[in-house]
């Protein structure tokens, strides 16, 4: 009994083993074909793709720009003599007509008086002339003397009516100057330059800006600051865009954080050969006179265009010794490096105005492994992770022990 319990153990072993062994090698070659195929799989480089946008219908250029009062007007003498009195300063707000200082002129004083005293004089001659011709006229009549004398009698006595009237208007030329010792504002503004002080020497003959040497001609500067004008250069590219309607954006170094909405004025009709600009006038309102005359400007223009240019994102760009490309992952999901034409490159974004289609997938961040014609597997990238280098790491989830471990 013994003996055949024994040999069917020995039996069962043989039959068992081969099936064992074949199992093993059965698994061994599913496991095998498995590793490969993770391997090939992992060995696929992972990429994300982004598409190529069109541009804006519009295109922007910040520019320098030099802003102007509205009017603004230097004052010069029109009479010689000394500062008696100043009496609006720096920053001052003048009405028209109001006074902004006294000239005390004693020589254009002396004058005046003679110019008086000539009149009298010449008034003087003019009674007796006319009083003379009127005798010589009743003398007529009795013949007591000759045609002659009475005709000249006349025209000696209208003679000295003129000369009357000579005399009159060298007084009214007089008074008139004596006028321009008062320096009175031409409009409303503000005073932007004051150029005396009392006792300063004012010389109507003197050069602009000449020192106490010569005395001084220009004494004040008033500006009307309440509309402001603006000069920009633009540049050819702009010219057809420079019409009426026209806004640009301004800021000024004083107000950083203030955008102020300049209008178009006009334009030159022609370009500086040195610089290919023309000179754009824009006006900008200004009531609060927040602007001062003769700030710097940074200038933003926008114009509508027309253009056929795609932008895509800067990192996806591709350096190499055939010029600018973007890798482009084709139907078969293959790896095909497009030259482009780079227009303008901005912040974060590249202007492209050939070589690549709103269509085609772009690689983002492309690694310096990829090669033309490599296999690669799209995926969508994380927040925060950049797939070309690291894989995104999964949040580890606890197990729950199974129930045929307890």
């Amino acid at each position: 009994m013994n003996n055949l319990r024994g040999k069917g153990v020995i039996i069962a072993a043989v039959i068992l083993c081969p099936l064992y062994l074949g199992y093993r090698f059965y698994g061994g070659q599913l496991e095998a074909a498995a590793l490969q195929e993770s391997t090939l799989e992992r060995a696929i480089p992972s990429v994300s793709i982004t598409q190529a946008h069109p541009a804006e219908a519009s295109d922007t250029i910040t520019l320098p720009g030099n802003i102007q009062a509205w009017y603004e007007a230097q004052i010069y003498a029109q009479v010689s003599g000394y500062v008696k009195m100043w009496h609006k300063d720096y920053g001052a707000l003048v009405k028209k007509g109001d006074v902004l200082a006294d000239i005390n002129a004693p020589a254009l004083d002396a004058q005046y008086k003679q110019a008086k005293a000539d009149l009298e004089t010449e008034h003087a001659k003019n009674v007796l002339a006319d009083l003379t011709a009127k005798r010589y006229v009743a003398l007529r009549p009795n013949q007591a003397v000759s045609e002659q004398a009475i005709s000249v009698q006349v025209q000696e006595a209208k003679a000295q009516e003129a000369r009357v009237r000579a005399a009159e208007q060298n007084v009214r030329n007089f008074e008139a100057l004596i006028r321009f010792k008062s320096i009175v504002a031409p409009f409303d503004g503000v005073v932007t330059a004051r150029n005396i002080n009392v006792g300063n020497y004012v010389n109507k003959e003197a050069s602009p800006g000449e020192g106490n040497s010569g005395g001084i001609r220009d004494l004040f500067t008033v500006a009307d600051v309440t509309k402001m004008r603006l000069f920009v250069s633009v540049p050819e590219s702009f010219g057809p865009f420079l019409q009426p309607g026209l806004t640009a954006d301004v800021t000024v170094p004083q107000l950083p954080n203030r955008h102020f909405t300049a209008q178009f004025l006009t334009v030159a009709k022609g370009f500086d050969v040195s610089t290919r600009t023309a000179i754009t006038v824009f006006t900008i309102e200004n009531e609060d006179r927040a602007l001062w005359p003769g700030s710097y400007a940074t200038v933003r223009i926008t114009a509508p265009v027309e253009k056929s240019i795609l932008t895509i994102p800067s990192s996806a760009m591709v350096f190499q010794e055939h010029g600018t490309q973007v890798a482009v992952v084709t139907e078969g999901d293959q790896v095909h490096f497009k030259p482009i034409v780079v227009a303008r490159i901005l912040d974060n974004t590249v202007e492209v105005t050939d070589g690549i289609s709103a269509s085609d997938r772009i690689v983002n961040n492309p690694s310096a492994a990829l090669l033309e014609g490599n296999k690669v597997r799209i995926v969508t990238p994380a927040p925060g992770y950049d797939l070309v280098t690291r894989e995104a790491p999964e949040a580890a989830v606890p197990k729950k022990p199974s129930s045929k471990s307890l």
